[in-house]
């Protein structure tokens, strides 16, 4: 398509996710990039009808009804609940639309392989809704990559009655699942879990030991139950540790410069020195992160690969994978919670 072409793309779904992705179109439109927003999709007749007045598009119940009034469409946003991802995607896949669906990919492996084949039968795009992937620290992150052997995770979120249709695991975790895995590039080798439901009839809690095949290990806890917001992820390699906080977008490096090429003797002498003054040996820096919302970052990326029918930076089955390790991480704890009469 060429580039002075408008792509033109409709979201599926006007919740509280999908007011966000209409907001996104409609900015970028407006900043005169090459999109048309076309067309909301809600099977709420009254959310369709208030986001299509805001939003000054045509709204419809169903994306049949959408695709013959408002013709062809290029690309659009699922954002409908989970369990409705495989049955929204389908019939737009089978239109020739490419697709941006919201994590998680979909409510069961099942699900994920019929979106997947249906995207190679019609040759469709399908990205993943992984949006800490675009995150401007764990951009910056990625850039000091050498041999990460361990990671902390903290996501917590106070309570809200929002996608309580899915676990905390597959609400809230799946976020730092999918960016470890991508960070690691290894086989999971082991996992230990446990979590429980408090507020809600799901698991609202969570916490997950994860081994690779290389001998990292991974720690997440996940809590949508908390009192405060914490989006966190720290991990270390070889005389080095970086934390990276996903709300302010900071990023800190700290170097142990000192310890490179140390023998043992001297490596205890060093241990001794910091144990005494935490600073000493340590080199402590703050990496420059340039702000962006991950949404909007998101949302370009896709249309870019829209254009370009390149494979998109989050891809389909970088979504199924996170899916698969969320679901894995889910049989876990129920074990755990039968095995201690939870």
């Amino acid at each position: 398509m060429p580039v002075s072409q408008p792509l033109r793309v409709a979201v599926v779904g006007a919740g509280a996710f999908g007011r966000n992705h209409l907001r996104v179109y409609r900015e970028l439109e407006q900043a005169g990039e090459p999109v048309v927003l076309a067309a909301v999709v809600d099977r709420d007749a009254a959310v369709a009808g208030e986001a299509a007045a805001k939003f000054g598009v045509p709204g419809f119940a169903t994306v049949e009804a959408c695709l013959a009034a408002v013709g062809p469409v290029d690309a659009g946003s699922i954002c409908v609940p989970t369990v409705h991802h495989a049955s929204s995607a389908e019939p737009l896949l089978a239109a020739g639309v490419d697709l941006l669906i919201e994590k998680p990919l979909a409510a069961s492996l099942a699900d994920a392989d019929r979106i997947l084949e249906m995207s190679r039968k019609y040759g469709r795009i399908v990205q993943a809704g992984h949006l800490e992937r675009f995150n401007p620290a764990v951009t910056a992150a990625r850039q000091h990559l050498r041999q990460p052997m361990f990671f902390e995770s903290h996501r917590l979120s106070v309570f809200t009655p929002r996608s309580l249709d899915v676990d905390v695991v597959l609400d809230l975790m799946i976020h730092d699942l999918d960016i470890v895995l991508s960070l690691v590039a290894s086989p999971v080798r082991e996992v230990r879990a446990v979590g429980l439901p408090v507020l809600s009839n799901k698991v609202d809690i969570a916490n997950v030991r994860l081994e690779f095949e290389n001998g990292c290990v991974a720690n997440f806890t996940a809590s949508r139950v908390s009192t405060e917001r914490v989006r966190k992820l720290r991990f270390f390699q070889p005389h080095q540790y970086l934390s990276l906080d996903f709300a302010r977008q900071d990023l800190l490096m700290i170097d142990v410069t000192a310890a490179a090429g140390m023998d043992p003797a001297q490596l205890a002498a060093l241990a001794e020195r910091v144990s005494q003054h935490p600073s000493a040996g340590l080199s402590l820096k703050k990496i420059s992160v340039e702000q962006g919302e991950p949404l909007r970052l998101e949302i370009a990326s896709f249309l870019g690969a829209v254009r370009t029918r390149a494979t998109p930076l989050v891809s389909g089955e970088d979504g199924r994978a996170a899916l698969a390790l969320a679901l894995q991480i889910n049989q876990a704890i129920a074990t755990h919670a039968e095995r201690t009469g939870l």
